[in-house]
């Protein structure tokens, strides 16, 4: 039951139980390059889970380096078939682009910080997704997904196995519009509120995270009133954060960041969610 030929997704093709990758049996993995051992999954309370939602900045487009397909033994990944693996690189698989995320490097500082406890992460990003598909029935047509939807099942499977215990959340980019922008602030707001209330999670962290700020693609109007949105909701609404983008730097593309600037993004989401959580 090897998990041999993953190397470069994080999908299990097969389809099987939550546990049947991990329960009671010590499963070798080659995985990068590397052995690695699948011990059962830790008690459900140091099973730290980690929801990933928002569009493709959050989902990652960085290009894979072999770091980032380095295992680290306490932080795992959901994978689309709802199987536990070792998070490498790319964890998410909303679009045959996916690549490095900031997901890994969060999931890697807080296992660091904490040695009692094991990471798992739960990619839910669809990349070009507007914060309308993120409310319940919405439909996203460039991923064939129902992000909202999606997110709170992916969630209730991975909550069998461990603590729900935040929210990493980027997204914007799709609306920073002049018809979209002025609505931002109010459906963000009710995006927290809905997660939280259909996860029976009131206090549930929330870490939103910066749009990129580079140079070389000035903000437009739009752009700017999703940016005050974001840092409203950390100003106003309990047990949530704005992490800053300054001083990343994007792909060639001028929209996504580049890996190293995802990597960088990683620890601050981490360092705004231990904020919260001391």
């Amino acid at each position: 039951m090897g998990m041999k030929g993953m190397r470069n997704t994080p999908m299990n093709r097969t389809a099987r139980p939550l546990r049947t990758v991990v329960a009671g049996l010590l499963v070798a993995a080659t995985w990068g390059g590397m052995a690695w051992a699948v011990d059962p999954l830790p008690a459900k309370e140091q099973f730290h889970l980690f929801l990933l939602a928002g569009q493709s900045n959050m989902a990652g487009r960085g290009i894979v380096e072999e770091q980032d397909r380095a295992v680290h033994p306490r932080v795992l990944t959901l994978t689309k078939d709802n199987t536990w693996a070792p998070a490498v690189d790319p964890i998410h698989f909303d679009k045959s682009v996916a690549g490095v995320c900031l997901g890994r490097t969060f999931g890697i500082t807080i296992a660091d910080a904490s040695p009692d406890i094991t990471v798992g992460l739960i990619p839910c990003a669809a990349g070009g997704s507007p914060i309308s598909s993120w409310e319940p029935g919405g439909y996203h047509a460039q991923t064939k997904s129902h992000p909202y939807d999606d997110a709170i099942a992916r969630a209730r499977v991975a909550m069998q196995a461990g603590t729900l215990k935040g929210i990493l959340w980027h997204q914007g980019e799709s609306d920073s519009n002049e018809k979209k922008a002025g609505a931002y602030g109010e459906k963000l707001q009710a995006l927290v509120a809905r997660f939280r209330t259909d996860l029976e999670a009131p206090e549930l962290p929330f870490v939103v995270g910066q749009l990129g700020i580079f140079e070389q693609r000035p903000w437009s109007d739009g752009r700017r009133q999703v940016d005050a949105a974001q840092r409203h909701l950390a100003e106003t609404v309990p047990h949530t954060a704005f992490v800053p983008s300054a001083g990343l730097t994007p792909n060639p593309d001028l929209v996504h960041f580049d890996a190293a600037s995802l990597r960088e993004f990683g620890k601050r989401y981490a360092a705004a969610y231990q904020s919260m959580a001391q």
